[in-house]
């Protein structure tokens, strides 16, 4: 029998907001899980709206009794686009206690620093020590380097007044009401990460496997397992083994969050994907970011009682 590494306590309902996306749809209809925001105010249409952008921020409140614990999955990419978002929906950032980075990548991590600076008080940041490592970049074919920016210095960070929780493994926050996976074991045959990352560690040139990959994870009571990943960089299905490995908790009951499926190389692992899946057989199945349209377009045909197109400003209701 697998050791429990991370203990979760079951909550009562979590909510799941979409503050950035690479889709926003203003017409879609809600459902009874997920509301969709508003097109007008007051019978009148604004003159501004919420963004998208190629990246990924997610705020998750969960509900423990009378206690509510508020996180942030991501921060998007530019430097406007998620506190342009925040603004529109009427979400105060200052209620955030926890922030969760799921890897570095710039789409991750782009609007940071203005977060923290809405923020007066202290904030933990959750995030694996690779996250730091730089330089990191694909290695084109013709022996060029594209790079990736470093929009990570600690320095920074603990002078907006973050405490930075660096870990490997498995970590609880929010009164073990919330989980990160830390990092992810990596045992399926198809899920082989991104081919031509690399990087620079001790003067030599070597494969990046993104090590710092990592997802948040919740308890949801009488229902089972809430993941929510970044890129799975590890793999979405390597991601949903290791949390429910780690927990001791086999059912799934929902799953969002990019999937990285995007691409010649990673469509050609969208059916093994969507196999495994079948067999985990979430109830809520939102794939988000980086998943790319043709796997967006299957799992839809496949789940079509799980399966909800996610858009910018989208609120998921589980209970």
């Amino acid at each position: 029998m697998n050791e429990v590494l991370l203990k979760l306590e079951p909550v009562d309902k979590v909510e799941i907001i979409t503050l950035m996306d690479n889709y926003i749809d203003v017409l879609l209809p809600g459902t009874d899980i997920v509301e969709r925001p508003l097109l007008s105010k007051g019978g009148k249409i604004p003159t501004t709206t919420l963004i998208a952008e190629h990246g990924l921020s997610i705020l998750i409140k969960v509900y423990d009794g009378k206690d509510i614990h508020t996180l942030l999955l991501d921060t998007g990419w530019t430097p406007i686009g998620v506190v342009h978002n925040m603004n529109i929906l009427g979400l105060d950032p200052g209620e955030i206690q926890t922030i969760v980075l799921s890897h570095a990548h710039m789409d991750h991590t782009g609007t940071l620093v203005p977060i923290l600076d809405k923020i007066s008080h202290a904030v933990d940041i959750v995030v694996h020590p690779n996250a730091f490592m730089s330089p990191r970049f694909f290695m084109m074919e013709d022996g060029n380097r594209v790079l990736f920016p470093n929009t990570l210095d600690q320095e920074i960070l603990k002078g907006k007044g973050a405490k930075i929780i660096e870990s490997e493994g498995p970590v609880s926050v929010a009164n073990s009401t919330v989980g990160v996976t830390g990092q992810v074991e990596r045992t399926t045959s198809f899920e082989k990460g991104l081919p031509n990352a690399m990087m620079e560690k001790d003067g030599q040139v070597v494969p990046d496997p993104i090590l710092d990959d990592q997802a948040v994870v919740i308890n949801l009571k009488n229902r089972g397992l809430v993941i929510v990943a970044g890129c799975s960089h590890s793999g979405i299905i390597n991601t949903l083994l290791y949390a429910q490995k780690i927990t001791g908790v086999n059912s799934v009951y929902a799953v969002f969050g990019g999937f990285h499926l995007s691409g010649a190389f990673f469509e050609s692992i969208i059916e093994d994907t969507i196999n495994e899946l079948k067999r985990i057989n979430p109830s809520v199945l939102v794939p988000m970011h980086c998943t790319g349209w043709k796997a967006i377009h299957r799992f839809e045909d496949e789940f079509s009682d799980a399966f909800i197109l996610n858009s910018v400003g989208s609120k998921f209701t589980l209970v």
